[in-house]
């Protein structure tokens, strides 16, 4: 899905969830149908990027910013040839687009001479009764004839009393298309739905009076009517018309912006899974608790520090609850007050967890406030530039790129030896695909502190980016060694030897971690092992069984978690169990924290139940959908 979106954006999310992930789509599939099918391993990139390990390869996307290269699966960027080749068919596509609007407005021309006027013959609903089949017939071609003459002289009116006339003789569905054409021209929506549906009645395989039909529906504002029509025009063509498949996108952002508005203003603030809480929080160096405010301190709960206190062990729990807990004490210790030196540190948190629930506006007047405070709090600054981008999701690149390396900035002014400052940095230069830049601050984080985990591994994500298999591989060898004993590190090694389709090795590393999040965090373990583990079963041995348990036990672990989700709806789609799949993917809008993500997730869901409707209003495609749909895709590969 390309409108003013690509296939990875900036949206300053957890930092050790995002993938190294592979897509499971047909490797030289473009169509929106086929990127459906992707869409858990985009859902990562889009969601689980800045503050952590970003993707290696996303496939293309609905995405907030555009990136202007891809990388296939050893990160090298395409050549100008490539470039220059996909240059030329964008620029045919967009010929053919025109041609094609060109050609639906104008009428199909008769297959018989022009004829004079005086040539004609006279026709009303008495005389065509006493006429025989043919003279009917040949009067029908004439009086065609000199509709579509009368359409080129931008005669409309008479052209439509001709076409009239003509399907007095013969109820034939171009006659009908072409008086649409003449509607069209004259912006009378209805009377192009009415005659175009008089002839989708006759021949319900007519591409160009759905084409016709879909246009009225989209110029009235009947969004998903259009989309249904447009829907099955692709599927009539096998997707082999670029205009009308674009059409179908189109509208699919159309009709998920206007529900997705829906959905959010009715929606309930609240936190996301604790999955995707924990890998924010932990993007950050973890810190002891200001003095004053640690465990054994005895603080009255009844006041502002005493709340803040019990915030700070409640995010310990690393769970739902737990965070839950943390929310409520933060925002009580700001409501209570008396807070003193404390204050930039409330402010820091009761942002961070509203930017969390997708409060962004209120979140970044919280870290302001922090900031004003305390100066020299260099975290309030990094959440800002994260909380700016997203924010400004709707406007310019560069506008925002700018914004958030001012946050950097005056981050380093007050404390330029912040390990967390290169970190956050490096994420936003890997996102704009500035990968040596990225190294570079990457190396910086880790001279100032080797201990962080994270600034290795993604690290070595850049080093695999750039095409550096080699120096990426040595560089999670040696996080393996250093860090035996930390999860993520095996997870996202796995990842990026399921990225090289070393799949027995891959789920070798998915199971050793998955064993250590048993062993560390029970109650709180992070379930995107076993949502990896999932997907390198069904790319490896199409075992969807296996991948759909595992990624049950993910939901039963983590109920709110979007990726499971995501990937549950993904493989369900890909056996053709679309009913079900669709349950899945507006579950994933329900679980969306910001507008994009909202939106993102209802592109997909509003895909999969026009497929539906379109195999129930048109029994005869179905067999021609499931052919060419997901359910039916070869075995996995990269893009």
């Amino acid at each position: 899905m390309s409108q003013d979106s690509a296939s990875a954006a900036f949206t300053s999310s957890p930092a050790p969830s995002a993938s190294i992930s592979s897509s499971i789509a047909p490797q030289d599939s473009a169509s929106f149908w086929d990127r459906i099918t992707t869409w858990a391993s985009e859902h990562k990139a889009v969601v689980y990027t800045i503050a952590g390990v970003t993707v290696v390869a996303t496939g293309a996307g609905i995405y907030y910013y555009s990136s202007a290269s891809s990388k296939g699966t050893n990160g090298a960027a395409p050549s100008d040839k490539k470039k220059s080749k996909n240059k030329r068919k964008n620029k045919k596509a967009g010929e053919e687009k025109t041609a094609e609007d060109a050609a639906a407005k104008k009428p199909e021309p008769a297959k018989v001479e022009q004829v004079e006027e005086e040539q004609l013959p006279e026709i009303d609903e008495n005389i065509v009764t006493t006429m025989s089949e043919q003279e009917r017939k040949d009067a029908a071609a004439k009086l065609k004839a000199a509709g579509n003459k009368a359409y080129g002289s931008k005669d409309y009116n008479r052209a439509i009393n001709l076409y009239g006339k003509a399907i007095l003789c013969r109820a034939d569905p171009v006659f009908y298309s072409n008086r649409a054409a003449c509607w069209n021209m004259m912006s009378n929506w209805d009377r192009v739905i009415e005659d175009t549906t008089a002839a989708i009645n006759i021949d319900n395989e007519y591409v160009k009076a759905l084409n016709r039909r879909a246009n009225a529906y989209e110029q009235s504002g009947k969004f998903s009517l259009a989309l249904l029509d447009y829907t099955a025009s692709c599927i009539i063509d096998s997707f082999r018309n670029d205009s009308s498949a674009a059409s179908v996108e189109r509208l699919l952002k159309k009709v998920a912006e206007e529900k997705g508005r829906k959905i959010l203003a009715e929606k309930e603030k609240k936190l996301p899974s604790p999955t995707f809480v924990t890998n924010y929080l932990q993007s950050f160096r973890p810190k002891p608790p200001p003095k004053g405010l640690e465990e054994t301190a005895e603080l009255d709960e009844n006041t502002g520090k005493g709340q803040l206190q019990k915030g700070i062990q409640a995010m310990t729990k690393k769970t739902g609850d737990g965070y839950t807990e943390a929310d409520a004490a933060f925002e009580k210790a700001l409501e209570l007050g008396d807070l003193g030196e404390y204050e930039a540190f409330a402010y820091n948190m009761r942002g961070t967890f509203k930017y969390l629930k997708g409060e962004n506006e209120a979140a970044l007047d919280d870290l302001n406030r922090s900031v004003e405070f305390q100066p020299s709090l260099t975290q309030s600054f990094i959440k800002k530039a994260s909380m700016n981008l997203e924010l400004g999701k709707n406007h310019h690149l560069p506008i925002i790129k700018d914004a958030a390396a001012q946050d950097f900035e005056t981050a380093m002014q007050q404390d330029e030896s912040d390990p967390d400052i290169y970190y956050h940095r490096a994420q936003l230069n890997f996102i704009l695909n500035e990968f040596s830049e990225a190294a570079k601050d990457y190396h910086k984080s880790i001279d100032l502190d080797k201990d962080f985990i994270f600034s290795h591994i993604q690290l070595g994500v850049t080093q695999y980016k750039m095409g550096s298999l080699a120096s990426s591989m040595a560089t999670f060898r040696r996080c393996v060694k250093n860090f035996d004993k930390v999860p993520d590190v095996y997870n996202y090694y796995g990842e990026l030897l399921l990225d090289q389709q070393k799949y027995q090795e891959a789920i070798e590393k998915f199971d050793t971690a998955v064993e250590m999040e048993k062993q560390t965090k029970p109650l709180g373990m992070n379930v995107l092992p076993l949502i990896n583990k999932a997907l390198a079963l069904f790319q490896w041995k199409q075992d969807f069984a296996g991948a759909e348990e595992l990624c049950q036990k993910a939901l039963i672990i983590d109920p709110e978690c979007d990726i499971a989700v995501a990937t549950m709806a993904q493989l369900l789609l890909q056996q053709g169990k679309v009913t079900e799949a669709l349950k899945y993917f507006e579950r994933a809008a329900e679980l969306s924290r910001t507008e994009g993500e909202v939106v993102n997730a209802l592109s997909y869901a509003e895909a999969t139940r026009t497929q539906l409707e379109v195999q129930e209003k048109y029994p005869q495609l179905a067999n021609r959908l499931q052919n060419m749909g997901p359910g039916m895709a070869p075995a996995p590969v990269m893009r």
